[in-house]
């Protein structure tokens, strides 16, 4: 699968040809660098490895360091793998949003979501809560209820749903419409909303 690795800038809106408000999400692709060439005969599959944003060198250690140097560019932030790219491009190539990508594509958007930190079980799994107490609880409806599994097997059942971190997950959002192309700006304007806070890192995949 085609794609590229940028920035989440933020939302925004537009209207289209027909006059209908859309909203969108800014995504910042600066042209990605070709780092790896994978092929069959040598990996066991075929893919490129696309890297993404400066990095300091003084954080890089040797490894990472010789590893972009192979393709005579520096440390990135960012590096991703699209399996079976159909790209004609090599060690050390750019790739440009262009080179992938028409205003009205299909596109898929992967992204860590927002972290929310310890959440109850009504934000985290959507209990009833206060208009719905449930059995298990009394003068306290936003909590979880009983949580025994009586004398078998007289444990809490793995799995439970309770309260705990959320957010901070790995999300694909599919079936996305490019609404615009700002090539002079390197912008991608993505119908609807992508996943993660402004300034993470963002994968677009081409359908």
């Amino acid at each position: 699968m085609n794609g590229i690795i940028g920035t989440k800038i933020g939302m925004t809106s537009i209207y289209g040809a027909d006059g209908k408000f859309i909203a969108c999400t800014v995504v910042e692709v600066s042209p990605n660098v070709v780092t790896q060439v994978k092929t069959e005969e040598s990996d066991g599959y075929s893919a490129l490895q696309f890297s993404y944003g400066e990095a300091k060198a003084k954080n890089a250690n040797r490894a990472i360091t010789g590893h972009f140097a192979k393709a005579n560019t520096g440390p990135k932030k960012s590096s991703f793998e699209f399996r079976d790219c159909t790209l004609n491009k090599g060690l050390g190539e750019e790739v440009s949003l262009m080179d992938l990508f028409n205003e009205g594509d299909t596109v898929h958007a992967s992204g860590i979501s927002k972290g929310k930190g310890f959440q109850g079980v009504v934000k985290r799994h959507g209990f009833g809560g206060v208009q719905n107490a449930t059995h298990g609880q009394h003068n306290r409806q936003r909590a979880p209820g009983s949580i025994g599994a009586s004398s078998y097997p007289s444990k809490v059942v793995k799995g439970l749903r309770m309260a705990g971190q959320t957010g901070t997950d790995n999300i694909k959002v599919r079936n996305l419409k490019i609404a615009r192309i700002l090539a002079e700006k390197n912008l991608l304007l993505v119908k609807g909303a992508i996943p993660g806070h402004k300034g993470s890192i963002v994968i677009i995949e081409k359908k």
